[in-house]
């Protein structure tokens, strides 16, 4: 299985580059470190398109704040985290975040 991730920015209307992410997933009530990454500047990670992800529960965690600071701008979410379930034999996922410094929507979809 695999994951493919995106940033989009809603003030500029394009995709977010350079934003910072973090995969994390849960064993036994415990968060683990998957991996990290920064979306370029199409807003896209695909680097983890090759991670061998298991089904269970994970988290994506988007550094809404560092990407906004470095654009003058104040967020009300530091983070946002997608709390997301793989289950069944789909083998590509992708995760989807719109982003503006006071609100955000996500998607998650499968590709496969």
């Amino acid at each position: 299985m695999n994951i493919t991730a995106q940033a989009l920015d809603s003030v500029f209307g394009r995709g977010a580059a350079g934003v910072r992410l973090r995969l994390e997933r849960e064993v036994d009530g415990v968060w683990w470190h998957v991996t990290t990454a920064e979306t370029d500047g199409a807003g896209v990670v695909k680097g983890w398109d090759t991670a061998q992800l298991e089904r269970g529960l994970y988290r994506m965690i988007f550094d809404s704040d560092h990407y906004f600071v470095n654009l003058g701008m104040t967020a009300a979410y530091p983070e946002i985290a997608v709390m997301f379930r793989i289950i069944g034999d789909v083998s590509s996922f992708q995760i989807q975040v719109t982003l503006s410094p006071y609100s955000y929507s996500t998607y998650f979809g499968s590709n496969g």
